[in-house]
């Protein structure tokens, strides 16, 4: 794919729009695998996208720069070429949720971005959505402005800096309204607190678990099932997104 653009939006958090045809069989919720440049680094890495511009060929990833992968890739400027396979995984399902119903997203730290494309969806298909979205710090917060559009956008930091002081619970617990169905994408912990606090809705969790092969290969990102402890599901493969309940977190 060709990079279009490129650019820093938070702390070590850089904004990557590609482009290339294979984006008109994206969905949301799904992710792709990015090759480094670097010779010696020979895994690719794995990214949710954000957005999709199936009208311009164009897609939007957001990640963060957390080791020599990504800080390869905060390298790329507009006209560069990078090796990518996608899209990849079972990704969010808006249909879930009926024209007319309210869907609550809730994300954590670099769990946020594949919201966004879900949220977009959801809108264009006449739901309604909040978002309650965590970070660290206000130096972390993204994506504020653009879900904001879409619809109410709540953001809790641990340290108080920016919106509510605490944890996406700490909003959640305050809402007005019971939402119809829940789609949520962060780290585990907060997923596990998701799954219990929702029990009783449509409830649908992104897993953030480490890959290596993306399609389902190596085995590296197995999930086990809470039907049957000696199964399991690969994350890559069919997931990332699953309803709550399906696999132990």
């Amino acid at each position: 794919m060709e990079v279009v653009s490129q650019k820093l939006i938070a702390d070590r958090v850089f904004e990557l729009v590609l482009k290339g045809d294979i984006v008109l069989a994206m969905h949301p919720g799904q992710f792709m695998q990015l090759k480094p440049r670097r010779a010696d680094l020979l895994l690719r890495r794995p990214i949710s996208i954000c957005a999709i511009d199936k009208a311009r060929e164009q897609c939007t990833l957001l990640y963060r720069v957390d080791g020599d992968g990504t800080a390869d890739f905060a390298e790329l400027i507009a006209g560069d070429a990078i090796d990518v396979i996608a899209p990849l995984g079972n990704g969010f399902a808006p249909q879930e949720t009926k024209p007319g119903e309210h869907a609550l997203l809730i994300g954590g730290g670099i769990g946020v971005p594949p919201l966004y494309q879900l949220g977009k969806e959801l809108v264009a298909q006449g739901s309604t959505v909040t978002f309650v979205l965590g970070f660290s710090s206000a130096k972390d917060v993204f994506y504020e402005k653009e879900m904001g559009e879409l619809g109410d956008c709540f953001v809790a930091t641990v340290d108080g800096t920016r919106g509510t002081q605490g944890f996406v619970t700490t909003v959640t617990d305050a809402l007005d309204f019971t939402p119809d169905t829940v789609y949520s994408c962060g780290p585990t912990a907060m997923l596990r607190v998701v799954s219990e606090r929702f029990a009783n809705q449509r409830t649908f969790l992104s897993l953030e678990e480490r890959m290596a092969c993306g399609v389902g290969a190596c085995y590296a990102c197995v999930c086990q099932r809470t039907d049957d402890p000696t199964k399991s599901y690969k994350a890559c493969d069919e997931g990332p997104v699953f309803r709550a309940g399906e696999v132990v977190i």
